[in-house]
């Protein structure tokens, strides 16, 4: 079974990262994501990091690669460091695509 830092390598670095707003609003940017250690780091703007500050619960998704069934979906807890996010893994999980052909689980657990 592969880890987590085998995963993200074969997704490769580009997600888009969810935070909270206020009211509860989603955000949503396209992010370049590094692995550092047991972390996943990535640059932040001012409202993302803003976000991540009031609200550290944060998501990160991977789109399937061409000809691939699942998605990696990751949530962790972000903590921000300059214009930075450093973000601890709490949970993944590879989410099986709606346009994936056959039979199959609609999720594995990674993490």
């Amino acid at each position: 079974m592969e880890t987590l830092p085998e995963h993200v390598a074969r997704f490769g670095e580009h997600a888009h990262l969810v935070t909270v707003g206020e009211g509860g609003k989603p955000h949503v940017v396209s992010v370049l994501v590094g692995l550092e250690a047991e972390r996943l780091l990535t640059d932040a703007g001012r409202t993302t990091t803003a976000n991540a500050a009031a609200t550290p619960t944060v998501s990160l998704v991977w789109v399937a690669p061409p000809g691939e069934d699942y998605s990696l979906i990751v949530d962790g807890t972000a903590a921000v460091v300059g214009e930075q996010l450093s973000i601890r893994p709490t949970r993944a999980v590879l989410h099986r695509v709606a346009t994936a052909a056959g039979d199959g689980p609609s999720c594995l657990t990674v993490l």
